[in-house]
């Protein structure tokens, strides 16, 4: 009997897709790959797919996210966005070995901090010299939270697992450093959150 899937909603990202977009505009101005690290509910890999036609968009996540990933880019049929392919980033190799681009969102602060060590190395490996890595989400700053409601989502987080939690951009900017990446922007988001670019040297 085969599984039936809902078609997966996030508010959130309904809210945020046209201020990301709006920077992915910036620095996806080339055709190539991007691979999507962590498509969630698959609505980014097609709203980006479809808004930059010049790009080939690659979603992926853990594999108990894709038949909801399926379902969203099943009803788009977008020509320039690929099958969700299945990326724990601690696996090695990962499932693509070159790309031009890496987007994710939401990520690092729902990974426990190994996963987020991994994350970096792994877009070190397949990031083509000059491409660019961006990254949506809330962060601190010098160790401090931004606003007072990214204190109390930091404190749920660590309610839920304690391995969680909102990650400062020093500690980012550190294993980047490591993996071939400078910090390029940073730019202020709507709703406390920001967008961190990183460009392969």
């Amino acid at each position: 009997m085969q599984a039936y899937y809902a078609k997966p909603f996030s508010e959130a990202c309904e809210q945020n897709k046209d201020p990301i977009l709006a920077v992915l505009k910036r620095y996806f101005t080339e055709p190539g790959t991007i691979l999507e690290i962590g498509s969630g509910t698959g609505q980014h890999a097609v709203y980006f797919g479809a808004a930059l036609p010049h790009l080939h968009w690659q979603a992926s996540d853990v594999a108990e996210h894709l038949p909801g990933i399926r379902l969203w880019l099943e009803e788009a049929a977008l020509a320039n966005v690929a099958k969700p392919l299945v990326l724990d980033v601690r696996d090695e190799p990962w499932p693509v070995s070159h790309v031009d681009g890496v987007y994710s969102a939401n990520t690092t602060h729902i990974m426990h901090w190994p996963m987020v060590q991994a994350l970096f190395a792994g877009v070190g490996r397949v990031l083509r010299p000059g491409g660019y890595f961006c990254l949506y989400g809330p962060f601190n700053e010098n160790g401090r939270f931004t606003s007072e409601s990214n204190a109390r989502f930091d404190m749920s987080l660590r309610m839920r697992d304690p391995g969680m939690g909102i990650r400062d951009k020093a500690d980012l900017d550190e294993l980047a450093r490591a993996a071939g990446l400078e910090r390029v922007d940073d730019v202020v988001m709507p709703v406390n959150n920001f967008t961190l670019v990183w460009r392969k040297a």
